[in-house]
């Protein structure tokens, strides 16, 4: 069997809304309005960093402050309110301060914009190889959008570091792409030029599979790596991120299967 092949037969497995708990993707799922949507997942994607528990603790306590609708929380509460509501917040490295100033460009961006998708869509361009420049033009816009000039934080990126972009790219597939797991709607973007959410643990699934040549998992990895999947699923590189994190994590046997078959060579 085909690398591909193989990857498809576990996307059909295991790409289902059943295996996705826990995983901060499960808060979008409560939220039908896109324009609430897109804002609980800048905020899950944001706070994706370490033990998935405590993330998923943190993203709630987060959400629940802000009601049914983040959106109409963030349109009728002043700076000083969200200051107020945030100021007991502490999730390892992030602090409340880092918190509310991204709550506060969120809210004035949705008062620029209309909606964090607008804004992003100022800077898209279809013709990109990948997103990454639209996703480098929205960060720099973000990050001073309230006046605070390169506000990057432990949850605004700085694009101009070598970082993978992992929680960023998260994000837009999470926006971008549309199935049993990733709801979408951010439709006028084409998941072709999505670039895979690498982290370590991606990054030593591809290399078993030797995807990548590189020695640390950086933006330039993370965009060989998506090139060599490319290869696979052209129009959808990123299609296969969630059923290998997860078996990453349950399914090692499977796994290792497919570096098996991927070292062969049997990629189409």
């Amino acid at each position: 069997m085909s690398l591909k092949a193989e990857l498809d037969y576990l996307y059909e497995k295991y790409n289902e809304k059943k295996y996705v708990h826990p995983d901060p993707l499960e808060f979008l799922y409560d939220y039908d309005k896109i324009s609430d949507r897109e804002i609980v997942g800048l905020i899950a994607s944001a706070l994706a960093y370490g033990r998935v528990n405590l993330i998923i603790g943190t993203v709630a306590k987060v959400l629940a402050r802000m009601g049914k609708s983040p959106l109409l929380y963030l349109r009728g509460a002043s700076t000083k309110e969200i200051k107020d509501d945030y100021s007991d917040f502490k999730y390892r490295f992030t602090t409340s301060e880092e918190l509310t100033g991204l709550l506060v460009k969120i809210k004035a961006s949705l008062e620029r914009y209309g909606s964090i998708y607008k804004m992003f869509l100022e800077g898209y361009s279809p013709q990109d190889e990948d997103i990454i420049t639209s996703l480098k033009d929205f960060l720099k816009k973000f990050s001073c959008i309230d006046g605070d000039v390169f506000g990057y934080s432990s949850l605004i990126p700085d694009p101009g570091l070598c970082s993978a972009l992992k929680r960023m790219n998260l994000y837009l597939r999470w926006m971008v792409r549309k199935d049993n797991v990733d709801p979408g709607g951010w439709e006028a973007i084409s998941a072709s030029q999505l670039v895979i959410p690498l982290d370590t643990h991606m990054y030593r699934i591809c290399s078993d599979f030797n995807f990548t040549d590189k020695r640390s998992p950086n933006l330039n990895t993370a965009r060989q790596i998506t090139q060599m999947f490319k290869k696979i699923s052209p129009q959808d590189p990123v299609k296969y991120d969630f059923m290998l994190t997860r078996l990453g994590m349950n399914k090692k046997k499977e796994l290792d299967k497919l570096a098996k078959i991927s070292i062969l060579g049997q990629i189409q």
